[in-house]
């Protein structure tokens, strides 16, 4: 399955597609949640559900 389908079914709110997005992207929000070099919770959950808004914002082609 690939990248779009996943995100589909995560708009259709299948939960393991939702969990295999934020999977896939939790390197990136780790990162972007470090504030001088430390790990910052708060941030972090505020980055998963930005991540969640996006995935209901999601405009499917198929």
């Amino acid at each position: 399955m690939n990248f779009e389908e996943t995100l589909f079914r995560a708009k259709q709110g299948d939960t393991e597609a939702v969990e295999q997005i934020l999977e896939m992207y939790r390197p990136l929000l780790i990162k972007n949640a470090l504030v001088n070099g430390r790990f910052d919770e708060d941030l972090y959950q505020e980055l998963v559900v930005e991540t969640l808004k996006c995935i209901q914002y999601f405009r499917s082609k198929l």
